[in-house]
């Protein structure tokens, strides 16, 4: 395959958009719409809720630290068959969930086995659309991600609807079937061969020169300690609103604004990314900061009116925050070491993701209620801010400044600058 000098910004990169939207939906969806199988399965084993939950947690555990072998994988063999091969996986998780006769089973089908089909998927079709856009990078990845929103609101009701019309078995039998068209979202993955990819080297290259790479570094501890406020919401806000006696039905409609908000938020700011002049960190610091100071101020809001306010609020930064924080990497270590940067990134900041929740309920159950939680989820987000702070040409607003490059990438524009200037002077 001929090497191109540059991303295509276009062309086949909107199948690959196409291929990553759906993917999102079909890993994330199903994630986030998992909930309708809980209830069932509680009642179906006669276990714990406690115990039931470790079915979503371990998929996603799984998922996140696996991220590194899917971005080895795809460095060496290219995404496409990556992708593929983990859209089986995750089919056949499913597949033999619905014939489980004990928890354990569920643990490993489920958890184990669909984790690492997602682990397999979500990283590497993340990382082969950032190669293929540069300009429209982050306009691309915010297209992309609107599939876990939209996806949200299509399968809760849908897996309800499987549910109550063929029982649990049947339900996950067909949401195998549904994600068995990761395997076609795999197949729209075109492999890119740019000109910067022999000048970094393997995985094991990659690896090395990722661990010395100061920015990189301090770029992961940001959005690790942005990961751990992150989602406190998502688990906990439900029951602060029953804490202030509000109805399920309204507490369930603020957590619908905070999806609309989230969704819409994620387009804006992946246009604003591509439109602002200047590095995207600087878009992702912003973000970053209006978030956290929104997730600090719910236990001051007690009326609806503000309530509703900060819902919206959260849910729009909150959702802005994710196209950008995809798109900063690449300018940190260049296209051409994206697979293992990406992938390195999603296993360190999963720690985050797994602790933040946990330490939200404990401070609940030490204080009594929420305020604690909030306001130390919201401190999180900031301290996150004020480490991108330290991050290469984030005060620089020059255009030539604002997509900093790798040394694969310079080396090959020193070397074509040389060549035109020996020609000029022949």
């Amino acid at each position: 395959m001929a090497r191109r000098a540059e991303p295509p910004d276009g062309g086949w990169g909107w199948m690959v958009v196409l291929s990553a939207f759906f993917q999102s939906a079909l890993v994330f969806g199903v994630l986030r719409s998992f909930g309708v199988f809980f209830v069932e399965l509680v009642a179906a084993f006669q276990e714990q809720a406690a115990r039931v939950s470790w079915i979503a947690s371990i998929g996603i555990a799984v998922q996140q630290f696996g991220s590194p072998v899917g971005s080895t994988l795809s460095t060496k063999y290219g995404p496409r068959p990556v992708v593929m091969a983990g859209g089986v996986l995750a089919a056949s998780g499913m597949l033999l969930a619905s014939f489980a006769t004990s928890l354990t089973h569920l643990y490993l089908s489920i958890g184990l086995l669909s984790g690492s089909g997602w682990a397999l998927t979500f990283t590497p079709t993340l990382a082969c659309l950032s190669r293929y856009f540069s300009r429209r990078r982050s306009l691309a990845t915010g297209l992309a991600l609107t599939g876990v929103g939209l996806s949200s609101f299509a399968f809760a009701p849908l897996f309800q609807w499987l549910v109550s019309r063929y029982a649990w078995r049947g339900g996950l039998l067909l949401v195998s079937a549904l994600s068995l068209h990761l395997v076609a979202c795999g197949a729209l993955l075109r492999p890119l061969s740019l000109t910067e990819d022999p000048a970094v080297g393997g995985p094991g290259a990659q690896l090395t020169s990722l661990l010395r790479h100061g920015p990189f570094l301090r770029y992961t501890l940001a959005l690790t300690l942005i990961n751990t406020g992150y989602f406190i919401p998502y688990v906990h806000l439900m029951a602060h609103l029953q804490d202030l006696d509000w109805e399920p039905l309204s507490a369930a409609f603020l957590l619908s604004v905070v999806a609309i908000s989230d969704l819409v938020g994620r387009v804006a700011s992946g246009w604003l990314g591509d439109t602002v002049p200047g590095p995207v960190a600087r878009l992702l610091m912003l973000w970053t900061t209006l978030t956290g100071v929104s997730l600090a101020l719910f236990p001051v809001a007690r009326t609806p009116t503000a309530l509703m306010v900060l819902a919206v609020a959260y849910g729009f930064t909150s959702g802005a925050l994710t196209p950008v924080a995809f798109s900063v990497l690449p300018e940190l270590v260049g296209t051409g070491r994206i697979y293992c940067g990406l992938g390195m990134v999603q296993m360190v900041e999963s720690i985050g993701g797994l602790l933040g929740a946990p330490l939200s309920g404990y401070l609940r159950d030490r204080t009594g209620d929420y305020t604690a939680s909030f306001v130390v989820a919201g401190a999180f987000l900031l301290v996150g801010s004020g480490i991108l702070l330290t991050l290469p040409h984030v005060f620089c607003f020059s255009a030539s400044a604002s997509k900093p490059q790798d040394s694969g990438t310079e080396a090959v524009h020193t070397k074509v600058s040389l060549t035109r200037k020996g020609l000029q002077e022949d």
